[in-house]
């Protein structure tokens, strides 16, 4: 049966002719868009195999550039670009206690598992917990919670009960290497400076200064620590 190869038909079971001056898309008509009917379709699998489907992208790179089409272009570079206005921020979100905290993801070299911590006589410094063992090194494990003077209150945690895992965080900076206990690990966040509102008196207790903003974040406002300054207060634990 012969039909008209411009309503994608097949026309003596060839694949249609392009019509004049168009480049032929049966791909739409017969083909793996169309209704499958093409008889070249079985053995090529898919239409991006065949060489209607080539030649029809060849035609179309051989066109003419349309008159506007350098001046289109040039003007949409040439604009001041606006989506990197304001450059974002890592942070890692963690709990100690019933107060939620933040650390740039660069201070800290690895999250471990929990384990012993050995104690040390003769300790001077309360927030100095002892050393625990972190791939075969010893390091002196601190507690933020005696350092930045927070409240030990339980969390308030509705809904059904869930699984928290106890972790360490290893923070290293300047060669430095010390590890914190947390209660909970929320995981990464990227935010915006501007997203980052003032602490007032009822937020975190921590000192001043060591928290330089609270990021509200799923219902909780996080206190973003300051990590030059917290590695200054941990140095000054083993003074």
């Amino acid at each position: 049966m012969i039909a008209n190869s411009a309503n994608g038909n097949l026309a003596n079971g060839s694949v249609p002719t392009a019509e004049a001056g168009r480049p032929n898309d049966c791909w739409n008509k017969i083909g793996i868009w169309g209704n499958r009917q093409c008889p070249v379709l079985k053995g090529a699998v898919h239409c991006r195999n065949c060489g209607v489907y080539s030649s029809a992208a060849g035609h179309r790179l051989e066109q003419e550039v349309p008159p506007a089409y350098m001046d289109h272009w040039t003007e949409h570079f040439a604009r001041a670009g606006h989506l990197e206005d304001e450059p974002t921020q890592g942070i890692l979100i963690f709990r100690i206690g019933a107060e939620w905290l933040g650390l740039s993801p660069h201070s800290l070299q690895e999250i471990a598992v929990d384990r012993p911590i050995h104690t040390v006589p003769q300790l001077r410094n309360k927030a100095v917990l002892g050393v625990v063992n972190i791939g075969g090194e010893l390091l002196i494990c601190v507690t933020l919670a005696e350092l930045l003077g927070l409240e030990n209150i339980a969390p308030n945690v509705p809904g059904p009960r869930r699984t928290i895992y106890r972790r360490l965080f290893v923070a290293v900076r300047e060669g430095s290497r010390f590890v914190f206990p947390v209660d909970e690990v929320r995981g990464l966040r990227r935010f915006s400076p501007s997203e980052l509102q003032q602490v007032p008196w009822t937020g975190p207790k921590a000192p001043p200064g060591y928290i330089r903003g609270l990021l509200p974040c799923e219902g909780q406002n996080v206190g973003c620590l300051d990590g030059p300054l917290l590695f200054l207060a941990l140095e000054r634990t083993l003074a």
